[in-house]
C-alpha cells in the first residue's frame, strides 16, 4: 500500500474507533463511516471489503491506541510495582482525556460483543487476555522485588481489570470525574501505595 493509502486508512480507523466507542462495533457501518469522513462508500470499500474486516481493523486500531497511550508510557517506569501503578494511572487518565469518547473502547466492546460469537469477539477477548496477562506478569515481577507478597497474581490481575471496567462504566454513565478519583484511591490502596485525594 502506498504512503497516501496508509495515511487514509489510518485516518479512517481512528475515526472508526472513536465512533465505535459511542455507537458500538455493530453500529459501525461503511455507509455511516463514509458519511462521517465525507468519503464515498466505494472509497471505503477499497480499504475494507466487508463490515467484519472493518470491525476487526477497528479493534486492532483501538488496541494500538490503547498501547500507545496507556501501556507503553507505563512500562517506562523503573520497577514492576511502579509499572503496575503507572498502568492504573494511565488507564484512568485515558478516560479523563476521553481518548475514546465512549469511555474505554474495550470495556464497552466486551459487553456488546460478549454474546456474539465470531472473529470480532475473539479479537476483543484476545486483547483482554493480553491485558490481564500483563497485570499478572507484573504482579509476579513485583513479588520478586519484595512487593505484593502473598498475593495470587491471577486473582489480583482479575481485581485490577474489574476496577478498570467499573471505572469506565461509572464515568461514562455519570460523567463525574469523581468516579475516576475513587477508582484511583481503590486501585492504589490495593496495590500498597497510598495516594492523596485530588483537590
Amino acid at each position: 500500500m502506498r504512503a497516501d493509502g496508509r495515511r487514509t486508512r489510518a485516518a479512517i480507523l481512528q475515526t472508526a474507533a472513536r465512533l465505535a466507542s459511542v455507537d458500538g462495533i455493530e453500529g459501525l457501518t461503511i455507509g455511516g463511516l463514509a458519511a462521517e469522513l465525507h468519503m464515498s462508500k466505494s472509497g471505503l470499500y477499497a480499504h475494507f471489503g466487508s463490515k467484519v474486516e472493518l470491525q476487526l481493523a477497528t479493534v486492532a486500531e483501538a488496541a494500538r491506541i490503547f498501547d500507545d497511550v496507556v501501556v507503553a508510557p507505563a512500562m517506562a517506569a523503573p520497577s514492576a510495582h511502579e509499572q503496575l501503578l503507572a498502568l492504573c494511572d494511565r488507564y484512568l487518565q485515558h478516560l479523563r482525556d476521553r481518548v475514546f469518547p465512549g469511555g474505554c473502547f474495550f470495556a464497552s466492546a466486551a459487553l456488546e460483543m460478549g454474546s456474539r460469537p465470531g472473529p470480532v469477539r475473539e479479537a476483543i477477548a484476545d486483547f483482554q487476555r493480553r491485558l490481564t496477562g500483563l497485570f499478572a506478569q507484573l504482579v509476579v515481577a513485583a513479588q520478586r522485588e519484595g512487593r505484593l507478597l502473598g498475593e495470587d497474581p491471577r486473582a489480583l490481575a482479575f481485581e485490577i481489570n474489574g476496577q478498570f471496567l467499573a471505572a469506565s462504566a461509572g464515568f461514562v454513565l455519570t460523567g463525574d470525574a469523581g468516579v475516576l478519583d475513587l477508582a484511583e484511591q481503590v486501585l492504589f490502596r490495593r496495590l500498597g501505595h497510598a495516594v492523596a485525594p485530588r483537590a
